[in-house]
């Protein structure tokens, strides 16, 4: 007969390991960020493991309306704000304040308490402006967004459709939040005239704007330091007159099958440790202090970023976009089935 101490090593020996908890995540970010983030995060709790789901952000609010009744999802991990805020107003989204909540930059902090969501990074809306075309054409650099009504652009601007992308929604709103209803939609009428073309994607008019199919493409600070540090003879300008931006987010999915894990990974990306690894990213993170960010990137996105409601962004969504479609619609790109 074995031992009392062999018998007791021999069960250790067989014993099951325990089962990880596996955390379906939601993202609308790229998969280069989402390796390092998901090696550093299960570097840190090896008891979890992300299964991560990528698309656009309108198809994440639809998908989380469809599997209402039986979520699929725990957590959004860089999801944009303005997607969250809508999400919540359809009772889609858990309230938690993760641990170091309160050391991020106050506008990454939901002012609800507890939070419905929690900033991790910030993009901001700008031009990428190719300047060896635009020396060839005799174009000059815009310093404010009305310079674009100039007619001295015409046919010289790409900008992402704001019915198939966010972010082209996001200069619409926030011109019309800044000038007022007749002024904006007076502005968006010239600068009809000086578009080529709006694009289904957001990262496609800087990546026109660096081939120099035109002198402009308006974009995020997201594509641009990436085509600019690859080389493309680009400038990336933020008018005078501040611009657009999102907070990529963290939140709880409401009916999460894996609520602490889910509390872990958002705690996770409410850290220090996490926001310097976004920073080797993105110029602007949630995190006081930590202002580095990739090369060309531009830091600190707070303190160049319009002053605006996102709420009010939400509520006029729908008749916003359908007076632009019938006004514009007509030079954007085939959507892709």
């Amino acid at each position: 007969m074995l031992s009392t101490t062999a018998a007791a090593l021999v069960v250790g020996l067989i014993a099951p390991v325990a089962a990880k908890t596996q955390l379906t995540v939601y993202s609308t970010l790229q998969k280069e960020v989402l390796t390092p983030y998901e090696q550093a995060f299960e570097k840190a709790h090896p008891d979890i493991d992300i299964t991560w789901v990528r698309d656009a952000g309108g198809v994440i609010h639809a998908r989380l309306l469809a599997e209402r009744d039986n979520p699929r999802a725990d957590v959004l991990f860089g999801v944009p704000v303005t997607n969250i805020v809508s999400l919540a107003r359809d009772g889609l989204i858990e309230p938690y304040a993760p641990k170091d909540y309160m050391q991020l930059q106050p506008m990454f902090r939901d002012k609800n308490n507890p939070p419905m969501w929690t900033g991790l990074e910030m993009y901001l809306n700008i031009v990428c402006f190719n300047t060896v075309e635009a020396e060839k054409r005799g174009i000059p650099k815009p310093t404010k967004w009305t310079d674009l009504a100039d007619p001295v652009y015409k046919g010289q601007i790409a900008m992402p459709n704001p019915t198939m992308s966010n972010t082209g929604y996001g200069y619409v709103h926030s011109w019309i939040q800044k000038m007022g209803d007749k002024q904006a939609w007076d502005f968006l009428d010239k600068l009809h005239q000086n578009v080529s073309v709006y694009t289904n994607s957001s990262s496609t008019p800087c990546k026109y704007a660096a081939t120099g199919e035109y002198v402009i493409g308006l974009s995020t600070d997201l594509t641009g330091p990436f085509l600019k540090t690859k080389g493309a003879p680009i400038d990336l300008l933020v008018p005078s007159d501040e611009t657009a931006w999102d907070i990529e987010s963290t939140a709880m999915v409401k009916g999460s099958r894996n609520p602490e894990a889910a509390k872990v990974l958002i705690d996770w990306g409410a850290s220090r440790e996490a926001h310097e690894l976004f920073n080797k990213y993105y110029g602007s993170v949630g995190m006081d202090g930590i202002n580095g960010g990739p090369p060309n990137s531009i830091p600190d996105g707070g303190k160049k970023a319009q002053d605006y409601s996102v709420e009010w962004s939400i509520d006029n969504r729908t008749p916003i976009l359908t007076e632009w479609a019938k006004r514009y619609d007509s030079k954007s790109e085939p959507k892709s089935n």
